[in-house]
């Protein structure tokens, strides 16, 4: 049976530091991989000075999507660091569109995903917080005639990781219980493969080299909230 995963996301480096062990995993499973990005991080960090960060990372992200085996990418064009509940609904429209775009000529028996961050955009950020609540909203929007459509991921930071709540940047709330996480996906043999793609975000660099350190040999692991 074919299979469809959307990895629906903020910012380019999303996908690569967040669950990219399972969206490695699927591609290599021949699932179908479709990666729908918001904005073009253009107010992220810019270490090396770059006129036009934007383009710079929207093309770090197409390098690594590649290199993780995306089917597609679609850009959305939102202004990085301003999304809000003013563009929920058109930005959930936007989504659903993407999604039907791909999915109309796919065959009537495929499953078909949705990923993205959990509701605490796993660090607070704005931009991730609504990005997973359009991707949820538009979930269950087309499960109302999309029968095909079986659940939606949300990438989740277990309690391991964080046991208490975190003020050093933004706010954001503390890790998930073990009862709160529906599912763990374990990609660490693909270890090597995640740390050169997300090696390919060069502008994002301390981040990676952050994450790296706080994931150690757990690297590869993902934990999930679903819903269906």
């Amino acid at each position: 049976m074919k299979k469809i995963l959307f990895g629906i996301f903020a910012h380019p480096d999303d996908e690569a530091f967040g669950p990219l062990g399972t969206l490695l995993q699927e591609a290599r499973s021949d699932t179908e991989v479709h990666l729908i990005l918001l904005t073009a991080g253009d107010a992220g960090v810019n270490p090396t000075g770059e006129l036009d960060l934007g383009k710079v990372r929207l093309a770090e992200w197409k390098a690594a999507s590649k290199l993780l085996g995306a089917t597609s990418t679609q850009f959305l064009g939102y202004n990085d660091g301003q999304l809000c509940n003013n563009q929920m609904v058109e930005i959930t429209e936007r989504i659903m569109e993407g999604i039907k775009k791909v999915t109309a000529t796919t065959p009537g028996d495929a499953e078909i995903e949705l990923l993205t961050f959990d509701f605490t955009g796993l660090s607070g950020h704005i931009d991730h917080i609504v990005a997973a609540r359009a991707t949820c909203l538009a979930f269950f929007k087309l499960k109302e005639t999309e029968k095909r459509l079986t659940r939606l991921r949300l990438l989740c930071l277990p309690a391991s990781f964080f046991p208490a709540d975190r003020t050093e940047w933004l706010y954001a709330e503390k890790g998930c219980s073990e009862e709160e996480i529906d599912e763990i996906v374990d990609a660490r043999e693909l270890q090597d493969d995640i740390i050169k793609i997300m090696r390919t975000h060069k502008t994002q660099q301390a981040d990676c080299d952050k994450l790296l350190a706080l994931y150690g040999d757990q690297l590869g692991l993902n934990y999930f909230i679903v819903k269906t």
